[in-house]
């Protein structure tokens, strides 16, 4: 597969960009490392006709947020019929709409905190304050409030006090006309990449993920030096197993393909509670992803480039 030209889509124009970069000049390094003729591509205007005119044999969608992970850019791929690694459309509809992966992962047996979904005009045509207390009165304090789509802990403010509640919603808002309301559960918080292999897909080891504010949010993702992670996480045997069968359950039951991250909880009582899915993980320094993929004897590299053999034979 050395000979062949793959191009990693990074960038774009979401919220996201400057993570997409950062996750595409990575895998762009490990994949050269492994001998592979890459180029690194942004995605804008000119993306189809560089596609058509300059077709590489295959493509690895390093985007986050927006046309990355909504299905948009898989689309175009699967219209030009580019062979590329990572969720096909349809899967990745499903796993960027929150509520939704929630729903199916709930129906398949699965624990997740519970939860309300509103957009903005509920707030403004039925008084935000009646809302709010309605949202309390259901799911009770504290609460964690995101973007209903999006990724990055982007918007993402965990509410103790109900007096908190207005200026988080407007935190909220920011980053999208939705807001997914979810019941905060404490516990140790977990990361779980998913690879396809022969057998199918695989848990690699969790990552805990201990933040020193205590929120896992947009600045403790990316700023190194303010997460502590434990790879593998610090977890009892059945527990272990548990987030595994969880990580591999959502990959299958979103229709998932190659590689994805499963993000859960599990609480004192040993229960596991999923809270959302990535189909295009980050990949930065400060990711969890390359960190299990280290845990499990692997490299970067190694891992997408058996990858895009995949894709390609498809």
């Amino acid at each position: 597969m050395v000979d062949r030209t793959v191009a990693v889509l990074a960038g774009g124009l979401s919220h996201e960009r400057d993570v997409s970069l950062r996750s595409g000049r990575r895998l762009s390094a490990a994949l050269k490392s492994e001998g592979f003729g890459i180029e690194e591509w942004d995605t804008d205007a000119g993306l189809l006709e560089r596609l058509r005119t300059q077709r590489p044999d295959a493509v690895v969608v390093a985007l986050h947020g927006g046309e990355g992970e909504n299905g948009s850019v898989q689309t175009v791929l699967e219209m030009l019929g580019v062979p590329f690694v990572g969720t096909g459309s349809q899967g990745c509809r499903r796993a960027w709409d929150k509520p939704t992966a929630k729903a199916l992962l709930q129906n398949a047996g699965f624990a997740t905190p519970g939860w309300v979904v509103l957009p903005h005009s509920t707030f403004r045509e039925l008084g935000a304050q009646a809302v709010l207390d309605a949202m309390v009165e259901r799911l009770g304090l504290p609460l964690i409030l995101k973007p209903d789509q999006g990724g990055s802990a982007l918007g993402t403010q965990v509410v103790r006090e109900a007096a908190e509640l207005p200026a988080a919603m407007v935190g909220c808002f920011a980053y999208g006309d939705t807001v997914l309301a979810e019941r905060f559960v404490d516990g140790v918080e977990v990361a779980v990449t998913v690879v396809e292999g022969e057998d199918g897909p695989e848990a690699l080891p969790a990552v805990e993920i201990v933040p020193e504010s205590g929120v896992y949010d947009y600045t403790a993702r990316y700023t190194a030096g303010l997460t502590d992670f434990f790879t593998p996480a610090r977890l009892d045997d059945a527990a272990a197993k548990a987030v595994a069968e969880l990580a591999v359950a959502a990959h299958r039951v979103l229709g998932l393909r190659d590689i994805s991250r499963t993000d859960a909880v599990v609480t004192p009582d040993g229960t596991v509670h999923f809270l959302e899915v990535n189909p295009s993980p980050g990949l930065t320094e400060t990711s969890t992803v390359p960190m299990a993929i280290e845990a499990a004897g692997k490299s970067l590299g190694a891992v997408f480039g058996e990858l895009i053999g995949r894709a390609i034979s498809r």
